[in-house]
């Protein structure tokens, strides 16, 4: 018996999409079917996307976001219900960091990446969670995915990014506390931990020496591409995955099992 993941008639808001894997989740959801919503702060970047996408024979809308602004969440989940229709999955991706070691943190470099990673995460998905939830009142058919990208720093600490791994270890208890209060509305909650993955932004650093010894110490001298969470994006996202609920799944091709 085949089984064929199909998002026809869906609605996806992705955060974060104007690069990464934030774009690449953004392509496989439309190509999949989904009218996506991609969102972030450099609309530039995300009407470059949105063209690519639409060349291809998807269906994608842009918003304005600022994940760090409490206003600027609320228009943009507001905005993009008005151009997409109600939100059916929720790839809550924004996130930033810096590299340094923790004596040398600021006040300013704290509030930079737990802003974006922990309180903008949460702040994103409570909005979008409220309308999921009022829907799920009027039709308890509704079913809803919320998939908050956090990494396997949340699960381990790594050196210089220890701030960075302080907010990811955030959303993943996040992710099992919303999972318990949101499930009982249709709401699905899962979290997916990515290892090291090239991306344009990290790509010059694992050409250089000490990229290069980085990879040598992973289990199989590589790291991932931003295809290789393909599989478990639309897992998660799908209907099919309804018995997933506070899932954290680590894709990082065995480096924390080492």
């Amino acid at each position: 018996m085949g089984i064929e993941i199909n998002f026809e008639g869906k609605v996806a808001l992705i955060t974060g999409a104007s690069s990464g894997l934030g774009a690449r989740f953004a392509k496989v959801l439309a190509k999949a079917g989904a009218q996506v919503v991609l969102a972030s702060r450099r609309v530039d970047r995300l009407k470059e996307l949105r063209a690519e996408i639409e060349a291809d024979g998807g269906a994608a809308h842009v918003v304005a976001l600022d994940v760090t602004d409490y206003a600027s969440i609320k228009s943009a989940i507001a905005h993009a219900e008005t151009e997409a229709g109600p939100i059916d999955i929720l790839i809550n991706n924004s996130g930033v960091s810096t590299t340094q070691r923790l004596v040398d943190v600021t006040p300013d470099d704290y509030n930079y990446v737990m802003d974006t990673n922990q309180r903008g995460s949460f702040f994103v998905a409570q909005e979008t969670a409220k309308r999921m939830i009022t829907r799920y009142k009027g039709d308890q058919r509704k079913q809803h995915r919320i998939i908050n990208i956090a990494s396997v720093a949340g699960l381990r600490v790594l050196p210089q990014i220890g701030i960075y791994c302080m907010s990811k270890a955030a959303v993943v208890h996040m992710t099992k506390a919303m999972a318990v209060e949101w499930g009982k509305y249709g709401i699905n909650v899962n979290a997916i931990c990515p290892g090291y993955i090239s991306t344009e932004i990290n790509q010059e650093y694992f050409d250089t020496e000490q990229g290069q010894k980085l990879i040598e110490m992973l289990p199989r001298k590589r790291v991932g591409t931003p295809e290789d969470l393909d599989g478990l994006l639309l897992l998660l996202a799908a209907e099919e995955s309804r018995f997933l609920n506070g899932a954290i799944v680590t894709a990082d091709d065995g480096m924390s099992v080492q």
